[in-house]
């Protein structure tokens, strides 16, 4: 999964659902800051709680409406395979880098993973 380089745009995972989708994970990734140190998009995931809504904006059709149900924090390495379900009840799941960050190895050592579950209105 590829994050895109700048840290003011969100990248989707294009072999899973799209926002909106009525079935599995939709997987929204992007930077908590840059290489200048200007806090990128999601850096915002930091402070969202349980309950919290997200809002999905779409190029075409409505925004999608979520709200938080989990948060946690994994080492890089160790995503569950269910973040990338296709299958199941739908969740948008938004994934930005997390501390511990250590330059001599690569950067941030862990992601932060939000769970969101669609908004029947």
């Amino acid at each position: 999964m590829a994050v895109p380089d700048d840290p003011s745009v969100a990248g989707w995972y294009r072999f899973g659902p799209v926002p909106g989708s009525p079935r599995g994970s939709a997987v929204l990734v992007g930077h908590v800051d840059g290489e200048t140190g200007a806090l990128g998009e999601f850096a915002a995931l930091y402070d969202v709680r349980r309950g919290d809504r997200v809002e999905v904006l779409r190029a075409e059709g409505a925004p999608v409406v979520y709200r938080v149900v989990s948060r946690t924090t994994l080492p890089k390495d160790e995503l569950p395979p269910s973040v990338f379900r296709r299958t199941g009840d739908p969740v948008l799941t938004l994934i930005t880098c997390a501390p511990p960050f250590e330059p001599e190895h690569g950067g941030y050592l862990a992601n932060l993973v939000v769970t969101a579950e669609p908004v029947r209105e």
